[in-house]
């Protein structure tokens, strides 16, 4: 517990102290935010707004995991614990930095242009598909191994599976490692966007993305107290357990990357002094869908990021509308667009927002909480 808490304190400081450095860094590059014509008229008023800040947040969670394992190193029960970086942290931290990466590229064609049309759609979706390919090949072709107090290699788990999982894996849906790897990649593809779609208004999907990162750090944390590797826990046959690859480690990042997510919601928050763009939006929900992977929940993502695919099928029902009928379901999509337009203040939706996000990590809390209760007793 206490790396997970040393790296949300580190994260959240870094991101907090070093936001005004980018603002102003971001600034005097004049590497400010296009605004679609499009789009609301009320956001004209964001145009030149510093976009890009999803640096900072990323850099932020990579730096508090060198400082949760620097302080690992002092656990009383490191012999249950990964001290060495693991595989499980290059999936999890390749897939936020690479996928922020991508998008970086798409933010930096867009201030390079002076316009709202950064990376081409197709080129967006080829570096998702690459990115989640890549490290859904790792994630599940390379098993990570542990040396415990007594030199002996346990729990060679790899960070994926092949069968599809809600609360636990479910053995009845294997889908082959070649299978899962392209089921990843879909995840990668519907949660990158998701978060992106999201990010339309001042601190929303920031907001959001700390309560689904808190509630992958809460349900990390569970498995790692209730580990199938602890020989403490599983020496009583009656104790259930969770077979993943370093709970402890998956913790850890998403208790990082949420406490940075809160240190750059204080300037992204309304009136934003700084966006977190496709860079921070991509780089997030790279990260999630890796959480969902590596905690075995990849069917409890939708529930978790609840809000996420509301906004999403908001745009699927519009653009199907449209092109089936010629008429609009909403009056602009994504949906935060959608209650603009009715008269709604930017700050009331964003919070009516992260009380539904709020909502749909309290049931998926539940119901992870609810099955491990069912099985116990």
């Amino acid at each position: 517990m206490r790396a997970v808490i040393v790296a949300i304190g580190v994260a959240f400081l870094v991101s907090l102290f070093c936001t005004p450095i980018a603002i102003r860094v971001f600034t005097r590059l004049k590497a400010g935010q296009p605004i679609r014509a499009e789009g609301p008229q009320m956001h004209q008023g964001k145009k030149g707004t510093p976009t890009m800040g999803g640096v900072v947040f990323i850099l932020a969670t990579v730096i508090a995991y060198v400082a949760g394992h620097l302080a690992l190193t002092t656990l009383p029960d490191a012999q249950i614990a990964q001290v060495e970086p693991t595989i499980t942290a290059l999936v999890l931290l390749g897939l936020m930095v690479f996928a922020g990466a991508v998008g970086f590229i798409d933010d930096f064609l867009k201030v390079r242009k002076r316009h709202s049309g950064g990376l081409s759609a197709r080129g967006k979706l080829l570096g998702q598909i690459l990115v989640g390919a890549v490290f859904g090949v790792v994630a599940l072709y390379f098993p990570s191994t542990m040396t415990d107090a007594t030199g002996a290699q346990t729990n060679t788990e790899t960070v994926g599976s092949t069968t599809l999982s809600f609360i636990r894996d479910i053995p009845a849906l294997d889908v082959t490692k070649i299978g899962a790897v392209i089921i990843f990649i879909f995840v990668v593809m519907a949660a990158t966007n998701g978060v992106n779609l999201t990010d339309g208004l001042d601190g929303l999907a920031t907001g959001a993305s700390v309560m689904v990162l808190g509630a992958y750090a809460v349900i990390a944390f569970w498995q790692y107290r209730h580990w199938c590797a602890d020989p403490a826990y599983t020496a009583n046959p009656n104790n259930y357990c969770y077979t993943v690859r370093d709970p402890l480690e998956i913790a850890l990042i998403a208790g990082a990357a949420a406490g940075a997510c809160v240190g750059f919601l204080w300037w992204n928050t309304s009136p934003a002094r700084i966006f977190m763009g496709d860079t921070g939006a991509l780089g997030l929900g790279g990260l999630i869908a890796g959480m969902a992977m590596s905690t075995r929940t990849i069917l409890l993502l939708p529930i978790i990021g609840g809000l996420f695919v509301i906004i999403t099928m908001s745009v699927v029902i519009q653009i199907i509308s449209f092109k089936t009928t010629g008429k609009r379901v909403f009056r602009m999509s994504p949906l935060q667009h959608h209650f603009e337009l009715a008269g709604w203040s930017e700050v009331n939706i964003v919070v009516r927002f992260w009380i539904i996000a709020g909502i749909g990590v309290a049931i998926a809390l539940g119901l992870f909480y609810s099955d491990f209760l069912a099985n116990m007793g």
